[in-house]
């Protein structure tokens, strides 16, 4: 069930860009053209990510796992980085813990322990 976790960061992520996309003066005063572009790669980045949550990772696809790794990447460079919106940094630390989980929860289903030679 730990798959749930990363489903949620990449269906938050596809809002997030379906709604910068359609509507970019949510994002601050920046070049709009410049954040519908940003948001329209965000919408395929959320999209990407669910697909490969629903079909791959869900089946322990050892590629999948670290794949998904981008996420918490993503998210503590976006942190690190200041980036926006505004100064509200707390769906960031969120979207990195919950990635998080989602991906050491079940370390041992993608990479299960090898028997020792002698048992």
């Amino acid at each position: 069930m730990s798959w749930i976790f990363l489903l949620i960061t990449g269906i938050g992520i596809l809002i997030f860009g379906i709604l910068v996309s359609v509507y970019p003066q949510t994002a601050g005063s920046y070049d709009l053209g410049l954040v519908r572009a940003l948001g329209i790669a965000t919408t395929g980045m959320g999209l990407f990510g669910t697909m490969i949550t629903l079909l791959s990772y869900r089946r322990k696809e050892r590629w999948a796992w670290f794949i998904l790794w981008y996420y918490p990447i993503f998210w503590t460079l976006h942190l690190v980085g200041g980036l926006p919106p505004e100064n509200d940094h707390i769906h960031q630390v969120v979207f990195i813990v919950i990635s998080l989980l989602g991906l050491i929860i079940p370390f041992r289903q993608f990479f299960p322990r090898k028997p020792l030679p002698w048992n």
